[in-house]
């Protein structure tokens, strides 16, 4: 069982910048792939980034540019460094992993219990 803890969501001003944790442990694959997802009050959860186990990254078009997916293999943490925050940005920020014992064979998903986002002036 992988267990998943994310930290660094809290209260920001528009403009602003936050960096989020998620740090990973129990997993039983070298494979997996992390991945960051919100969802915003009235609003289905959605995937903003993600990342492999090789480190090859994937932003959504509605981040880019402001938003940096990156991981510590060595810590198994992931990581999202979010810069020039916007209200739409609002949203519980979760961390999701996913195990492979084969490129294509999922052999388990996890999620965490989410860090909130708040951008507010």
């Amino acid at each position: 069982q992988v267990h998943l803890v994310e930290s660094g969501g809290g209260l920001v001003q528009p403009g602003g910048s936050l960096r989020l944790s998620c740090a990973a442990s129990g997993s039983r694959f070298s494979r997996n792939f992390m991945s960051w997802h919100r969802q915003a009050p009235g609003q289905m959860r959605k995937m903003v980034a993600g990342i492999t186990s090789a480190g090859s990254p994937m932003v959504d078009p509605s981040v880019k540019g402001r938003f940096t997916i990156s991981r510590d293999n060595a810590k198994d943490t992931m990581y999202l460094q979010m810069n020039n925050l916007n209200r739409e940005d609002t949203a519980v920020y979760y961390c999701n992993y996913m195990e492979y014992s084969d490129a294509d064979h999922v052999e388990g998903e996890y999620w965490g219990n989410g860090t909130p986002v708040t951008v507010s002036s």
